[in-house]
């Protein structure tokens, strides 16, 4: 228990701190090593040396190459002065650590260039330690090589590698999450601009009915100025939670169900009672779309049916969904007066048609013969 207690806060230390009290460990180490010795006591060249060796180490993050550097420099000139410190066969054990530890850090932590040339430079430090020594041959240059130097570089290269793949992939983990938070609120965007339009036209048509029966029929201008009410609650809950999450720059998205073609009947109801006259007519077999699918195609004809009464009034309309083998067809057609020069604009259009397009289907929406108005939707179904 203890020890899993202590883990966690050992790595969130700062760096710094630990290469410090690394380098400090290594240099009273070192030092010890001299001083206890065959020959009593140390010499300064000796003393110089080992904490040229060591106490660099505690930059070995920040400035790898120069600490590379400086314990090639230490060893070659120590050597070539007579501080005795690679001249033991084996060498002193900490001075082996700090070049293993320095090396790695090369590897590790600097760019390609720099890493390839501090490894040069280092083994011809190295190099200059061999033939200073008595012992002097290939085999003892490869000894201190491939083990001081090259393979702790190699694997400071492979650990870096790693590093960079898995900040790669983290950067790019973040940016798919960036990518969906913005798709997710351009969605919310889009669902609380058709769920508030429709509900403030629905409010408007029954205040308009409710205004016109109110002193002969008291009681349906009663049931009215309910839906009203109703109708205002529904649109302002939702308004509050979509703005909510909007506002929220790290807020997930409410995964309440959103409405689909399961709910038109109900959206139609609504639209009853508004006034509008309108009939669903269903073909083909009813079967389960894809989710996207089928709540755009609920958000077509909810955004059709509120055009229509913005803009024909309470005019006999007709819903058509018709379920093919391979395409989704949406029809809303209405008996207003339809427009002049049979343009189709506005921004609920708009709208449609990049829900439509967002599933690569085509939208059309026209007066004929300046009487009525259509929209048509063809959405496919195929994978």
């Amino acid at each position: 228990m203890a020890r899993n207690a202590v883990s966690p806060r050992w790595r969130t230390l700062d760096p710094r701190i630990v290469d410090g009290l690394l380098a400090l460990v290594l240099t009273v180490a070192l030092q010890l090593r001299l001083a206890l010795g065959e020959e009593p006591g140390a010499t300064p060249v000796a003393v110089l040396a080992g904490l040229a060796l060591t106490l660099p180490l505690a930059w070995r993050r920040r400035a790898p190459l120069a600490v590379v550097l400086a314990y090639a420099a230490a060893a070659a000139l120590g050597d070539a002065l007579g501080a005795g410190i690679f001249d033991g066969e084996p060498p002193l054990p900490p001075a082996l650590i700090s070049g293993v530890i320095a090396f790695y850090a090369l590897g590790a932590h600097a760019a390609d260039r720099r890493a390839l040339a501090g490894l040069v430079l280092g083994i011809a430090g190295l190099w200059t330690t061999v033939i200073a020594s008595d012992h002097a041959d290939l085999a003892s240059f490869g000894f201190s090589a491939g083990l001081v130097a090259l393979s702790p570089w190699l694997a400071g290269r492979a650990s870096r590698a790693r590093r960079l793949r898995a900040e790669a992939l983290e950067r790019e983990r973040d940016g798919r999450a960036r990518t969906a938070l913005s798709e997710e609120r351009q969605r919310i965007a889009r669902e609380l601009h058709d769920t508030v339009a429709h509900g403030l036209v629905v409010m408007v048509v029954q205040a308009q009915g409710a205004r016109r029966i109110l002193d002969r029929d008291p009681e349906r201008a009663r049931e009215a100025l309910r839906a009203i009410e109703q109708t205002g609650q529904t649109a302002l809950g939702e308004m509050r939670r979509s703005l909510g999450i909007l506002r929220e720059e790290t807020a997930q998205a409410d995964r309440a169900p959103q409405p689909t073609l399961h709910d038109l009947e109900g959206l139609l109801e609504e639209m009853r009672r508004a006034g509008l006259l309108v009939d669903l007519r269903i073909e083909g077999e009813r079967r389960a779309l894809a989710e996207g699918v089928d709540r755009s195609a609920y958000r077509i004809v909810q955004e059709a049916l509120t055009n229509t009464i913005k803009h024909a009034g309470l005019v006999p309309t007709r819903v058509t969904v018709s379920y093919g083998a391979d395409e989704l067809r949406l029809e809303i057609a209405d008996d207003g007066p339809g427009l002049a020069d049979g343009s189709s604009g506005g921004h609920g259009l708009v709208g449609m048609r990049e829900r439509v397009r967002l599933y690569g289907g085509e939208l059309d929406a026209h007066s004929e013969n300046s009487h009525g108005f259509v929209v048509r939707a063809r959405i496919p179904l195929t994978p």
